[in-house]
């Protein structure tokens, strides 16, 4: 089998990324942002997507909302690219994963049409040290560049972190499970393409 990486360098006037992922891995990550709760997500992303990650993200202008955004991108990029021409997966996956009090659940198809419909459902306008907005702008980022259909709702919780770290792992859950192989399936697709 053809082992599934993706590498990705991203360099504008605000950030400097690089990406480097391999889809069949044991979800070792090393990230480093900046911004400790994005590391927290991305790193809890790798683990339970068991995805090998290795991501680093510089600002060059000071603006968490740039970083955040890049990261998002670049990171949905080189998965995107890992995923390849996506024959033999199993394209489609759920999951519903519990943090505590918050129960989350992600809808995935991986065909090759960006769509997005996140309800994060956050209270506070801060979590740690990341706004409410740029929360929901790094997963809406990430699924519209992974070149997916995504939805993902968390169904309730009091706890605001608890609510994003569920929803982050379900999507993880669900990537991992639509990524599988399928030997069956060939392209997972009526039209015959992706």
């Amino acid at each position: 089998m053809k082992s599934r990486t993706g590498k990705i360098n991203r360099t504008t006037k605000e950030t400097q990324i690089s990406v480097d992922v391999k889809l069949d891995g044991n979800g070792k990550a090393s990230v480093k942002t900046g911004i400790s709760f994005l590391d927290h997500l991305i790193t809890s992303f790798a683990k339970h997507s068991m995805i090998d990650l290795k991501l680093k993200a510089v600002s060059k202008d000071g603006i968490d909302h740039h970083l955040i955004e890049d990261t998002a991108i670049t990171l949905a990029q080189a998965l995107d690219k890992a995923l390849g021409n996506r024959v033999g997966i199993s394209r489609f996956s759920y999951a519903s994963v519990p943090m505590d009090e918050s129960l989350s659940e992600a809808s995935l198809d991986l065909v090759r049409r960006p769509y997005q419909k996140i309800s994060l459902h956050i209270k506070r306008s801060q979590i740690e040290e990341m706004s409410k907005e740029d929360i929901e702008h790094f997963f809406q980022s990430l699924a519209q560049n992974l070149n997916a259909c995504l939805h993902l709702t968390v169904k309730y919780g009091e706890n605001d972190h608890h609510k994003v770290e569920s929803a982050i792992k379900s999507f993880a859950v669900a990537l991992r499970n639509a990524t599988s192989f399928d030997k069956k399936m060939g392209i997972p697709s009526t039209k015959g393409a992706m």
